[in-house]
């Protein structure tokens, strides 16, 4: 996934002009792999502009909220509901941490106060470290250059993440930029040139040069960029432009002129500057210093580093797996000089309009020249690729980028270098997208990467093979058809390298490629399986597996390739069955080993191995996994709940035939409700007792509601935080009395608990009713609509039932308004993505107009919309019921996914039911109907007249099979059919 497509597209979301097209995009690329990562990497990225990173950090928050835990499909239906892939999840927990401590405030929503006591502090110790800097920068040897580069990091953090302008003035902020301007301009000692090369960045000199331009790139970035700051950095942000924007950027010019001119520059140096630049293209007054030498920077500076190096070469040659590693390493990236000259040459290149076709010409003169340099070659390919999506949008461009690969880039791949063979195969990734108008081409293009990935003898090349391969066949219709033929081939090769490089995006490339083969993948899944598993093997049982991070990673990669196999192959029982015992070797030798971080994948294999039946020997691995779990830690309960789902669910009669499976799966639920696994944990514990009780209504499991009743109330005795797990257990109760009324108020009468020696029926009918508003989502209201049906139909009534008459009928009414949002605000959301399928192919148009100012219209939209200050929205994690109900209409709740009968689609309807109660009771009970509806306003009575129409519309829409009628209905007095009486103080039946 190419990070700056994504960068441009949340460029685009606050920008009101370009808003509906960027959308469209994020929406056409979020299920891709790699996505949520590649907004991780673009929130701890420095040289992203802020407003891009504070729009990646709530669209990953939002995608992580919606999208982490797996789903089932809707009853019915056979397709999962999209989920971040396992795979993306784990390099989310891998890289959060450090997201987190690199983010700014604002990313990371902390609050302002926070930092008083700091400010405190540093209102005193600031100007003392500004005085003993003054003092010291006369003085350039080592002891002294070590202080100032001490000094300089306490800067750094103080202004890392907000700016504190109370102890910064104009006045102290001209003499902290005159110091870092005299520390970057000043030289060198001469004597550093005797150090060898790969030793002077560590040198003091050198960092402490590497701190000052941290600071003003920080600085310019984050508070001195007008349009791109928050309304209280508004009047600095315009007092660094002026005052400081372009003197700094005269010593970076300079300093660039020395690199020109071969003299040795640290590479972090470097990439700083580069960075403070590439802020400068957007502002008149930095562009007008710039724009001059911006040729010769390209060309001199930007190319020369994109070009292959003899750093490259000799990793290459001596360590090419290593060599892989380093350049599929998203986080090399972010110190590295060579991604910040790409970003600088990608921004002016989108931004102004002259760069683009200079530096295109300087390209096609190198790849036309007969005898130019291979490295050469390597830069200019390096260079268009890296612009491709810039290129592919212009029409004066993209229809010459044809004919440059079939001039410049397929000729290559017979070239003896094995980087430039692998260079080609990084270009055609790149042009994926691109639109050929010569079969002939497309099909080249294929057939080469193909060739490449199968006969090439260099690792380097066969990896950027196999990833073209794919980019083309996702991106391409007719790409997929010329490689069907060759899929076993590709996928053997694709499983050798993966064992031999041991490289975490290639098992990504081999999931996406048996997702787009799924029918020739499963006459070959056994073999892929049986290989995957030999791989997993030999890395889980190597010497160095424990102390290897890399090798983790890849094993995980491994056991998601053998799920997303399974998933392919489901609806072939008799391949399944084969690769069942394959998994369950592999499920035994991570039990057998207790390698816990695997402990989620296998269960998810395991899982997949029970979605259509569940053969003897998977019931089996029931007793395994609960002896395993009573040892280990029941922290994984939740990652266990889909396969428990399937237990209770595909095969009900083999639950039921032996009471030692309910008893494990009871047993392992109360564990988790009275221990310390978390309220997630006890939720999901709760939900599976909640499904077995719906499961298996009429089957005789009346001996368990009494236990599973008092497992959850109990819980509810002791401190519960979330009201998730407060209406998770009390649902429980819920579901008891729709199984049998009867029963669950016997046993309420019967249960005491330590505190009070009442029966607790008073106390679970007053919680319930207290919490009514909780019940979130649609299985977990309509739960709640029909037990309070079935409480309000009961003729022999608790007292504590009378007691709450009067919110009875306004609960369930307030149910019905939310299951009303819900299915209409998902009806739109389907809606709208039909309309976000269509392509948008209008070329993209962001230049600045020559010499002028970056509109501030996405800056301004930014301000207006996260205005206020550097602490971001104070009440970000305490969101007001408005903002809950709007979140809630637009996803069933996590739980909700573990389906249940009443979900299926000829379940129990929640508007029949409850009107079919209400008539009831007042035919049979008059006085007892005046109780539940004399309370009622009269747009409660309306509501409620409406709800019956609903209810007989959705009964007849069931008897004729009449599809039309049950996408939903609006709701007005037209039509409406009286059922209820109310009028006089006790009426009785119409």
């Amino acid at each position: 996934m190419d990070p700056n497509r994504i960068i441009q597209a949340l460029k685009g979301t606050i920008d009101p002009k370009l808003r509906i097209a960027a959308e469209n995009e994020l929406n056409q690329s979020y299920k891709i792999i790699n996505f949520a990562p590649s907004l991780l990497q673009i929130i701890v990225s420095d040289q992203v502009e802020f407003p891009v990173r504070q729009a990646a950090a709530i669209y990953l928050k939002n995608m992580v909220t919606q999208y982490w835990p797996d789903r089932e499909p809707p009853p019915g239906e056979a397709v999962f509901p999209f989920n971040i892939h396992e795979n993306d999840r784990q390099q989310i927990r891998d890289n959060i941490v450090e997201g987190i401590i690199r983010s700014p405030d604002l990313v990371r929503y902390k609050k302002a106060e926070e930092r008083d006591p700091l400010i405190a502090a540093m209102q005193i110790f600031l100007p003392r470290i500004q005085q003993q800097m003054i003092q010291l920068l006369p003085d350039n040897s080592h002891y002294s250059v070590l202080l100032q580069k001490q000094i300089l990091k306490i800067f750094y953090a103080l202004v890392q993440y907000a700016l504190p302008l109370q102890l910064v003035n104009n006045q102290t902020m001209t003499q902290w930029m005159e110091i870092f301007r005299t520390i970057i301009d000043r030289n060198v000692p001469a004597e550093t040139l005797q150090i060898d090369e790969d030793d002077r960045p560590e040198l003091v000199w050198w960092k402490c040069k590497k701190w000052a331009l941290h600071i003003v790139a920080r600085l310019f970035e984050r508070y001195g960029s007008p349009g791109n700051v928050t309304k209280e950095y508004f009047e600095f942000s315009e007092f660094f432009l002026k005052t400081y924007a372009v003197g700094i950027q005269q010593v970076l010019l300079k300093i660039l002129d020395q690199y020109r001119q071969k003299e040795y520059i640290a590479p972090r140096v470097l990439q700083q500057i580069l960075n403070y630049l590439n802020q400068g293209v957007s502002h008149s007054v930095t562009w007008k210093q710039m724009k001059p030498h911006v040729q010769s920077i390209s060309e001199e500076v930007i190319f020369s580093l994109m070009c292959y190096k003899d750093e490259d070469e000799e990793l290459w040659q001596e360590d090419p797996y290593e060599y892989i590693r380093m350049k599929f390493d998203v986080f090399e990236d972010y110190a590295s000089p060579t991604t910040a000259a790409q970003n600088l040459l990608y921004t002016a290149a989108k931004k102004r309009k002259e760069v683009l076709p200079k530096m295109m010409a300087f390209c096609y003169q190198i790849l036309t020249e007969p005898n130019i340099d291979p490295r050469k070659k390597d830069g200019a390919l390096h260079v268009m690729g890296s612009l491709a999506d810039i290129l592919l949008k212009k029409s004066v461009f993209k229809d010459q980028m044809e004919l440059m690969l079939q001039n410049h880039v397929f000729p290559l791949f017979m070239s003896n270098l094995g980087y430039l063979r692998a260079r080609s195969c990084w270009v055609l990734h790149s042009f994926s997208t691109l639109k050929f108008h010569n079969e002939l081409n497309l099909r080249n293009a294929v057939e080469l990467a193909k060739k490449s990935l199968i006969d090439d003898k260099e690792m380097p090349v066969k990896v950027e093979a196999a990833i073209a391969l794919q980019a083309l066949i996702s991106n391409q219709e007719q790409a997929k058809e010329y490689v069907k033929p060759y899929v076993r081939p590709v996928m053997q090769e694709l499983l050798h390298i993966v064992r031999e490089t041991e490289n975490d995006d290639l098992t990504n490339v081999i999931q996406k490629m048996i997702c787009e083969y799924n029918q020739e993948v499963a006459t070959i899944a056994v073999d892929m399986t049986q290989h995957l598993a030999e791989i997993f093997g030999k890395v889980l049982q190597s010497e160095e597996y424990e102390e290897v991070e890399d090798k983790t990673v890849m094993a995980m990669g491994i056991l998601h390739t053998i799920d997303t196999i399974l998933t392919v192959v489901e609806d072939h029982k008799e391949i399944t069955q084969q690769l069942e015992s394959i998994c369950l070797q592999i499920i035994g030798l991570v039990l057998q080993k207790h390698v816990i971080e695997f402990y989620e994948e296998i269960l998810s294999l395991a899982y997949s191995l029970t979605c259509q039946m569940i053969s003897p020997q998977m019931w089996q691995l029931l007793g395994v996994l609960y002896e395993v779990f009573q040892q280990d830690c029941f922290e994984y309960f939740a990652d266990m709940m889909p396969l428990m789902h399937n237990y209770v669910t595909i095969d009900t009669d083999t639950l039921l035939s032996n009471p030692k499976h309910l008893e494990i799966i009871y047993t392992m639920c109360k564990k988790v409700l009275t221990g310390d696994a978390g309220e997630d944990a006890e939720c999901h514990a709760a939900k599976l007792l909640e499904v077995i009780v719906l499961q298996c209504k009429g089957r005789c499991i009346d001996q368990c509601i009494p236990l599973f009743v008092e497992a959850v109330l109990e819980r509810l005795t002791r401190g519960v935080k979330t009201s998730e797990l407060r209406t998770m257990c009390l649902q429980v109760a819920i579901a008891a009395l729709y199984y049998n009324p009867d029963l669950l108020l016997h046993t309420l009468e019967n249960i005491r608990f330590p505190h009070n020696p009442e029966p607790i029926t008073a106390q679970f009918i007053n919680q319930w009713m207290n919490d009514t508003d909780c019940f979130l989502g649609l299985h977990d209201r309509k739960m709640c609509i029909i037990g309070l049906s079935i409480l309000m139909e009961l003729q022999n009534r608790p007292p504590a039932v009378d007691a709450v008459a009067a919110q009875i009928v306004p609960s369930i009414l307030l149910l019905f308004l939310g299951l009303k949002q819900v299915c209409a605000t998902r009806e739109f959301t389907e809606h709208e993505d039909q309309a976000k399928d269509e392509k948008h192919d209008a070329e993209d148009n962001e230049e600045i107009p020559s010499d002028e100012e970056e509109t501030n219209e996405v800056g301004q939209a930014m301000q207006e919309n996260h205005g206020g200050g550097g602490g971001g929205r104070e009440d970000e994690d305490e969101d007001d019921d408005d903002d809950d109900w709007d979140e809630d209409a637009l996803e069933e709740t996590a739980l909700e996914g573990f389906s249940t009968p009443l979900d299926l689609e000829d379940g129990v309807d929640e508007y029949q039911f409850f009107t079919q109660a209400l008539l009831t009771v007042q035919i049979r009970d008059a006085v007892w109907y005046h109780s539940l509806t004399a309370p009622l306003s009269d747009d409660q009575k309306k509501q409620l007249q409406e709800i019956y129409t609903l209810a007989e519309h959705r009964r007849s829409a069931a008897e004729t099979k009449t599809i039309e009628q049950q996408s939903g209905y609006t709701f007005d007095n037209k039509g409406l059919i009286t059922a209820f009486n109310f009028g006089g103080n006790a009426p009785g039946g119409n």
